[in-house]
């Protein structure tokens, strides 16, 4: 480990956090948001600029009599798995929130148009509140048994369903935080809209609430979850996440008050090293932060302690640090999708760092003090290296640079567009497709694949998902860390 930090300094050393980079944040963050449309189930509107893409899921629903069009597909397959889908909403919603300022109008536009075409999905999932949500749309193990285009597909379009006394803290939780955090980022655009998500908000966090559980504990849901998308650790964070981001949305002191009442007995003291859809402390720790350093909340001290904590095991000269960093700079975990950390955790960053300038406060990490300026630049670090300051000097995200994944992980991308090629290619007809060293024919323009391994090395093939395959909730966070960047290039 030690050797590994070292190779990290020797690295800082080489390529300055200070400087101004030549890279094209800006460039990078209309990307980003567009590779969204590239995600559309649903009918597809007259202004949608991924035009290799078709209608899709138009049928999603009828089984159980409801309409549950629309949302997010939320990889390469073909399935929506609300879980993933809330929090990738919620991350995109605290983009605007923090940095929607740092946006170009058009760009604040098209983030907004990509949070409301998942919130109308999840508004629907919840539309049967009090006694029933809808939790995901699609069989994964019938969609993963096909390589077929979301305009084509024929696998059975199977509608997961809660209903009461069942639990699904963990789904309807995060529902909650992300149509809170979305009634924020609407608020000025449109206070109507704003005013239906919070008010469905606060129902789907009843629901959560007063049925506590795990959704991937029921056994009718947990064979369409498991283990794609699985709570494996534990639903007690999602609760504080949504409480936490109802109490920001409405102020209403209740919720602050469950935030103090239910500290301990769902566990926020957790100290985890990561952040992503499954788990929440890190970031519910952060989003804490903000009122105890701009309220003086002091009853919430614990929270506040908790981020310091976080933070301090990302600094790689802390005495706490448990991160792990490639030789290249990159934060890396053991698993798939490696670049969905290095992109939450730099919102983290990013978001913290702006608090402590506003308190004028630091971290204090035992061996060290730490500024916003460190913070920053570990974010900084982190954004270069996806966009091509890397050993590969490759950019990780489609479409962007001259050198980028060609062969991603993504059955639209890579098969013959519907546009091109109008008549249907059965489940297994696109194998050929899959199994081809070509390049992908349709450019998935901002998608942000799952990135290089710990060594820095990354395979540019499709049969290698944990690598090539993007996901939404990759690129959501990257969204508010990109507008910084775009608007303040320097590190001060």
């Amino acid at each position: 480990m030690k050797k590994l930090v070292a190779l990290v300094t020797i690295f800082l050393i080489v390529l300055p956090f200070n400087e101004a980079s030549y890279l094209e944040y800006g460039e990078a963050l209309s990307k980003c948001i567009m590779f969204f449309e590239g995600q559309r189930s649903g009918y597809l509107p007259a202004d949608q600029r991924m035009g290799w893409r078709g209608n899709s899921g138009l049928g999603d629903g009828w089984t159980v009599n409801a309409d549950l069009t629309g949302g997010y597909y939320d990889a390469g397959d073909n399935v929506k798995f609300n879980f993933p889908m809330a929090f990738t909403t919620t991350m995109l919603s605290w983009s605007v929130i923090e940095f929607g300022e740092f946006m170009p109008p058009q760009e604040l536009k098209n983030a907004l148009v990509a949070i409301k075409w998942s919130t109308d999905y999840l508004l629907k999932s919840v539309s049967q509140l009090p006694n029933r949500i809808f939790v995901q749309v699609g069989d994964p193990v019938a969609d993963h048994n096909c390589w077929e285009r979301p305009e084509d597909m024929d696998t059975v379009r199977t509608v997961y369903t809660v209903e009461a006394p069942n639990p699904a803290s963990d789904v309807a939780g995060e529902t909650a935080a992300a149509l809170a955090a979305a009634s924020i980022a609407f608020r000025s655009a449109d206070p109507g809209y704003a005013e239906t998500l919070l008010r469905t908000s606060t129902k789907a966090f009843e629901y959560a609430d007063n049925y506590r559980g795990a959704y991937s504990d029921n056994s009718n849901i947990r064979q369409g979850v498991c283990p794609y998308y699985c709570d494996f650790d534990g639903y007690q964070d999602e609760l504080l996440w949504g409480a936490a981001w109802l109490r920001r949305a409405s102020q209403d002191d209740s919720y602050l008050s469950y935030l103090q009442n239910n500290e301990k007995p769902l566990g926020a003291d957790d100290i985890s090293n990561e952040f992503g859809w499954d788990n929440k402390h890190a970031g519910l720790n952060v989003l804490v932060s903000k009122e105890v350093l701009e309220s003086g909340t002091y009853s919430l001290q614990s929270y506040k302690s908790s981020a310091d904590s976080f933070l301090c095991t990302i600094i790689p000269e802390s005495s706490s640090s448990h991160i792990e960093y490639s030789p290249g700079g990159l934060i890396y975990k053991p698993g798939g999708s490696n670049l969905q950390h290095a992109t939450s955790i730099s919102l983290l960053l990013l978001v913290y760092a702006n608090l402590l300038e506003r308190s004028s406060q630091t971290v204090n990490c035992g061996n060290l003090v730490v500024g916003p300026a460190k913070l920053r630049s570990i974010a900084k670090r982190q954004t270069d290296y996806i966009l091509g300051e890397n050993p590969k000097g490759m950019s990780y995200m489609v479409g962007y640079s001259d050198l980028y994944p060609q062969r991603i992980h993504h059955r639209g991308s890579s098969l013959p567009s519907i546009k091109d090629h109008p008549q249907p290619i059965g489940c297994k007809d696109g194998s050929p497709y899959f199994n081809s060293s070509s390049s992908n024919p349709n450019v998935l323009v901002g998608a942000v694949v799952g990135g290089p391994g710990e060594d820095d090395m990354f395979d540019d093939d499709r049969g290698k998902y944990q690598q090539s395959e993007p996901t939404t909730y990759i690129n959501a966070p990257f969204v508010g860390v990109l507008a910084y960047f775009a608007a303040k290039p320097t590190i001060s």
